[in-house]
């Protein structure tokens, strides 16, 4: 958010903070969070990459399509197990899967 934005909602009132704040998250549920996401963008730019749509991603991990989708989205009821299975399945390596976590890191980092 742009400083200007910032001091304009503070004096009007305004409690401006993240969104950990908001939710009341730990940090070790931010991280967790983070790294959920990170996970999900990467298997969809994978299967992107791969040029296959959902519902074939889903075929090939014996899954549905909106399950497919829900994993995409990192929703809560996706295992951080079943992300990483299904990256490993799509031809990911255990190394690509481990720069998805360390750039995760790095971005908490920053």
């Amino acid at each position: 958010m742009k400083t200007t934005t910032k001091k304009r909602l503070e004096r009007a009132g305004w409690k401006v903070g993240s969104v950990s704040d908001f939710l009341g998250l730990s940090k070790e549920d931010e991280a967790f969070v983070e790294l959920k996401v990170a996970l999900a963008k990467a298997l969809r730019r994978r299967r992107e990459e791969r040029g296959l749509t959902q519902a074939e991603l889903a075929r090939l991990v014996g899954s549905s399509q909106p399950r497919v989708a829900h994993m995409e989205a990192g929703e809560a009821s996706v295992s951080l197990d079943l992300l990483v299975r299904t990256l490993l399945a799509l031809g990911s390596s255990l190394s690509d899967v481990a720069r998805v976590v360390r750039t995760a890191g790095r971005a908490r980092a920053a």
